[in-house]
């Protein structure tokens, strides 16, 4: 962990998880890598200037290193008339037009960011939901920017590392929010850490960091011992004083056990780890109607966004971890870094 920390010029190896969708402000970034650790902010589902704006807020808040996380995009299958058609009927709220996202406009998005993190100089970049184009990668190492990429199994770890990645973040189906698996499998790929651990550091070279469940000091030890070099978590900085998550949505992690959590594509179209609300037990037999992401998360946006307004937690999306019953509290920044690491973070800051 320490050659890793070195290389980031952090002090702890702990790194926030970027988790899209509004929750991570610049001043959740910034606290994270005041004290010590990698902030991020995460690019999905914001406009590239609003990312640009983020940015220089973190650069006004701190001087340590932060990363920007991108999406990469994907091919989006055809979108069947019977099952728009369907959503229509199903959704309590509507988007005000018929809105279907292309992938022309996904890589004009993606591009544009990319051209932005290279003219304000981020440090550290990294990708999920597939691995960036050659070009895109000779690109940001010109800039000599880190890069990280976001696997889910051993071949992708694999790929991740033969195209240039210089960490890869391996996610284990205990983690909350979106799936970054991105290449076929005989099975489900959804690996545990501990397992998915185990099968990289053996074929890997790089920078390995975990993801997945952890939420304390104990699960950040377990996972230094199988061999990663850091830890990457999510769902403690949601629950924090900093995160800008609706009340009702921390209200729910603070009462959720980690059995309370299950893997659905009925918010976005693209498998993810949430908190079981009313809307996933009600609409669980029509997952085989789910649009492709990202058509079905532009639909169902209206939703959860009046439902967060209305303080409605059964039609949001809870994305959280498989230990979020180890968090019992909403905590600061500082405090949850010092309970991470239980060392004293004053010093130095």
């Amino acid at each position: 962990m320490g050659e890793f920390t070195t290389l980031l010029q952090i002090k702890h190896g702990i790194i926030q998880a970027p988790m899209a969708g509004g929750a991570v402000t610049p001043q959740l970034a910034a606290a994270v890598s005041q004290y010590g650790g990698l902030g991020s902010l995460a690019s999905g589902y914001v406009q590239p200037e609003n990312m640009r704006k983020q940015i220089r807020q973190v650069k006004e808040l701190t001087s340590r290193p932060f990363q920007v996380n991108v999406f990469v995009p994907e091919p989006i299958p055809d979108v069947k008339k019977e099952d728009v058609a369907f959503w229509e009927k199903r959704l309590p709220v509507l988007p005000k037009a018929h809105m279907m996202p292309s992938e022309e406009e996904l890589w004009d998005d993606f591009e544009q960011k990319i051209n932005i993190l290279q003219e304000e100089d981020v440090p550290i970049v990294s990708f999920t939901f597939a691995c960036p184009n050659e070009q895109t990668i000779h690109r940001l190492k010109q800039k000599r920017i880190f890069l990280i990429g976001t696997a889910t199994t051993k071949e992708e770890a694999l790929l991740l590392e033969e195209k240039g990645m210089d960490a890869i973040v391996l996610q284990g189906s205990e983690a909350g929010g979106h799936r970054g698996t991105f290449l076929p499998s005989k099975g489900d790929a959804l690996q545990g850490l501990i397992s998915l651990m185990s099968d990289v550091k053996q074929t890997c070279h790089v920078p390995l960091i975990a993801a997945g469940g952890i939420m304390d000091r104990a699960g950040v030890k377990a996972a230094m011992e199988l061999g990663a070099d850091a830890v990457q978590i999510g769902t403690r900085f949601l629950a924090s004083q900093e995160s800008a998550a609706a009340e009702v949505y921390k209200n729910a992690i603070l009462q959720a056990e980690g059995s309370d959590t299950k893997v659905t594509r009925l918010f976005s179209g693209k498998r993810a780890r949430g908190i079981v609300n009313q809307w996933m037990e009600e609409e669980k037999p029509h997952e085989d109607k789910v649009l492709p992401y990202p058509v079905q998360h532009v639909w169902t946006t209206p939703m959860r966004k009046t439902a967060a307004a209305e303080g409605n937690s059964e039609q949001m999306a809870l994305w959280a971890g498989q230990g979020v019953g180890r968090i019992q509290s909403i905590l600061t920044v500082e405090d949850i870094m010092n309970e991470l690491t239980q060392t004293s973070i004053h010093e130095g800051v």
